[in-house]
């Protein structure tokens, strides 16, 4: 027996909408999984060179964290599964994120756990500590979510947009960029920032983007600390602004991404390519059907 997951990448922290909100893009990681005699991971997409192969892969940790957690640790079939993603890894487009879903599609159909959406968001946002990345990954589309050990979110259409990830060659481990931020808000600064998100939130749900990237340059939550582990931030952040309704660093970097008209995006980035030729340049659109899971009948040879 064999089935089909794909998961589409996720970018978040959309200005000041730190851990809360997400967009899922059109970028994928995808396994095809087959009934096996032992666990076997083979990789095969540039993007996943170097993965681990047996049971320490993170897809096969997650799938068997929420097989113990549903009281069924030894019961899943050994599978032999091919991945291939499009999704470069430690860049901020939420690589990780999709390898939780996955393994949680993964336990999902193997032990035929019948989960729903809300189930299995909650179970990656415990895995995760946050929803912004897991959530746009699982259900598709822009969602804001809240977790304290509980999660709420809602899902906010996106159209006329494209977004426009800028991706450097080197990596930022989330850790890394986590350990710059600072560890407290004043009162007074709690309340200037909750004021840029909610305006932020109020922006996507008008499609309103040239508020949004108003509020992208007053976030105060990440980018004024995380600028600085990227040597090029200010430089691109201030080139990318002429064209595109606002600029926001995706994830915890290094990517950075530039909100841009649909009717433009095709002339900018073409002038953006022959001016930094260094990055690569993906124009990217909003996925709005999130995690897809599909079994593969096995045609009978007569």
């Amino acid at each position: 027996m064999s089935w089909s997951i794909k998961v589409p990448s996720s970018t978040s922290n959309l200005g000041a909408g730190f851990d809360s909100i997400g967009l899922a893009l059109n970028l994928y990681l995808e396994l095809h999984v087959t009934e096996a005699d032992q666990w076997e991971f083979i990789a095969s997409s540039a993007c996943l060179e170097g993965i681990p192969t047996g049971k320490n892969n993170l897809v096969y940790e997650i799938a068997e964290q929420v097989a113990t957690q549903y009281g069924r640790p030894d019961q899943m079939p050994a599978c032999r599964v091919e991945m291939k993603s499009e999704i470069p890894l430690a860049r901020g487009l939420g690589s990780s994120a999709t390898a939780i879903i996955a393994g949680i599609e993964l336990a999902n159909i193997l032990l035929d756990l019948q989960l729903t959406d809300d189930d299995k968001l909650q179970i990656a946002t415990d895995i995760e500590g946050h929803p912004d990345n897991v959530a746009p990954s699982l259900l598709g589309g822009c969602v804001v979510g809240h977790y304290d050990g509980k999660v709420s979110y809602t899902q906010i259409p996106v159209k006329g947009v494209t977004f426009v990830a800028v991706i450097p060659s080197f990596e930022l481990k989330t850790k890394d960029a986590r350990a710059v931020l600072p560890d407290q808000f004043t009162f007074k600064e709690s309340v200037q920032a909750s004021s840029v998100a909610n305006v932020s939130v109020a922006a996507i749900c008008q499609g309103d983007w040239e508020t949004l990237g108003e509020m992208m340059e007053k976030d105060p939550f990440h980018q004024p600390y995380r600028k600085a582990l990227i040597a090029h931030y200010d430089e691109l952040y201030s080139y990318l602004n002429e064209g595109a309704y606002g600029v926001f660093l995706s994830g915890a970097g290094p990517t950075m991404i530039a909100v841009v008209d649909d009717k433009k995006v095709f002339s900018l980035v073409k002038k953006w390519k022959a001016e930094y030729p260094e990055y690569q340049w993906l124009p990217l659109q909003v996925e709005n059907t999130g995690s897809f899971v599909e079994q593969i009948r096995e045609e009978i040879k007569k």
